[in-house]
């Protein structure tokens, strides 16, 4: 399969990176640790057999050119060959970002691969691939949750991946929007380009052509797009901030930790009572409401490179009192939320089974006894088929027993966030000890909030989280001290003598 990367970015708002290097530099050539981004591209590409490279360039594209030549030779950074073979498509005037597929059309006789050339990426490209050739449309997008959304181009998908809408960044947003974002990896059919090959007009039109704008986003709507959505690191080198943000998450290892290719760490998250407030059977999107501390631990975990999975139990589907289109409303609330604090969730899973009958409007088809329904553990064991998920090594943070019970049995550690003024009305009978102490029912861990547990775990592990901005609380050796201590497997008994403290809130 070809790999086209649209490499011929001048990047005027990294002028002070591409201008200070002697003659200068085209964007792609920034280094990143020592080797410039786009060899770092090549390297993720080879490494997973995608080999048959098409470089467009433009500004000051020789010195492309001459670091790379066709990828037989040997990097000028490490001394390893490329491994690759490369050939370019050479831009002297602007074309936009798109103009040269367009001119490349008769070479691209098979499906291939776009990405953009100022990205920093480790992906495992054959899950994307696969994806793509199951759904047979003419493009596939790579989109993942940022922490910038308000400024990003969202992409809203069906249940089967379809792209139903795209807002691009100077659009007005809804309040409620999934925080899905265009990463700028695309895998693309040589038909979407077929209205624009010199044989299917008089000639090809002047004007630049825009990737987004004139070729993807018309596709929104008709069933031929499709959203493939994971939580791998993808950054593009867009502005200062971001560029350094990109070389200390590579100094970290952040990168690599992230990618599929790899077994990954997550903290799964129930819903009402350990992101939002909890209101009894929440059914709009008007009722959430972030519980304090909620976004700044999730963005913690997000920083650390932990995957944060939400798993909830939504039994007024079942009930017939919310659809699944205001279930969606009401989870992009909370992505809404969230996003504006910096925060992000990997993905969401549901359980929209109950057995209970003799509501007015119910669905029988979902009054059923499943697998999904916390406490069993069908959504944690998904979303680790889905995710690659060690659940040996992740955990799952609740306010409710169901919620431990799950975690123990997808074989996960568990974190039971209590509040001992609400929490007991919330657990059954038997589990009930008093007013003041949390219950024992195997949790690993008892924490008074997420964001109590949050800061525990990364004490523990002994992570970074990406900004110093985000410790608190006593400093010890350049370290956070969290109240509460560390999160060591007391088990149960000891779990019983933790400190309950202030945390609204409960699960459905």
């Amino acid at each position: 399969m070809k790999t086209v990367i649209m490499a011929g970015g001048r990047g005027s708002r990294l002028a002070e990176l591409t201008e200070n290097t002697g003659n200068g530099i085209p964007k792609p050539m920034i280094p990143i640790e020592g080797k410039p981004l786009l060899e770092r591209a090549v390297d993720c590409l080879r490494e997973q057999g995608f080999t048959d490279l098409i470089l467009t360039v433009g500004w000051r594209r020789q010195a492309i050119m001459r670091y790379f030549g066709d990828g037989s030779g040997d990097s000028p950074a490490t001394g390893r060959a490329f491994g690759v073979h490369i050939s370019y498509f050479e831009e002297h005037t602007p074309m936009g970002n798109a103009g040269a597929l367009v001119r490349l059309a008769d070479s691209l006789k098979e499906d291939f691969l776009l990405l953009n050339g100022d990205l920093v990426f480790d992906v495992d490209l054959n899950r994307f691939l696969a994806f793509h050739r199951e759904k047979g449309g003419l493009a596939s997008l790579l989109v993942h949750p940022n922490d910038h959304p308000s400024d990003s181009g969202l992409i809203e998908t069906d249940a089967e991946g379809r792209v139903i809408r795209w807002l691009t960044r100077e659009e007005e947003r809804p309040s409620c929007s999934r925080n899905q974002v265009n990463a700028g990896i695309h895998l693309i059919s040589p038909r979407l380009l077929d209205a624009h090959r010199p044989d299917a007009v008089d000639k090809i039109p002047p004007e630049p052509i825009d990737l987004d704008r004139d070729l993807l986003k018309p596709l929104a709507g008709t069933g031929q797009l499709f959203a493939y959505r994971s939580p791998e690191y993808v950054k593009d080198c867009g502005t200062p901030v971001r560029y350094g943000e990109i070389c200390r998450d590579w100094r970290r290892g952040l990168a690599a930790r992230r990618s599929l290719r790899h077994r990954q760490r997550a903290v799964f998250l129930d819903r009402d009572g350990t992101l939002n407030r909890h209101v009894g059977f929440l059914k709009s999107p008007e009722e959430i409401e972030l519980l304090p501390g909620a976004a700044r631990a999730v963005r913690m975990l997000n920083r650390a490179g932990w995957l944060v999975i939400l798993v909830t139990n939504q039994p007024v589907v079942a009930r017939g009192e919310v659809t699944e289109d205001e279930l969606r409303a009401i989870h992009g609330r909370l992505e809404t939320l969230l996003g504006q604090n910096g925060a992000w969730l990997d993905d969401i899973y549901y359980c929209p089974h109950h057995t209970d009958r003799g509501f007015p409007g119910e669905r029988p088809e979902l009054k059923i006894e499943c697998a999904c329904r916390k406490p069993r553990p069908g959504m944690l064991l998904q979303a680790a088929g889905d995710y690659s998920i060690d659940l040996e090594h992740s955990w799952m943070a609740g306010d409710r027993e169901s919620d431990v019970a799950a975690g123990r049995a997808a074989g996960c550690r568990t974190a039971l966030l209590w509040n001992g003024a609400e929490a007991p009305r919330r657990l059954p009978q038997e589990s009930r000890q008093s007013e003041r102490l949390p219950p024992n029912c195997g949790q690993t861990v008892t924490c008074r909030d997420l964001q109590d547990f949050v800061l525990r775990l990364l004490e523990e592990t002994q992570e970074e989280n990406g900004n110093e901005d985000e410790k608190t609380g006593k400093q010890t050796g350049g370290k956070s001290e969290p109240a509460g201590g560390t999160l060591s497997d007391t088990g149960p008994d000891q779990g019983r003598n933790s400190r309950s403290v202030s945390s609204d809130g409960g699960d459905l």
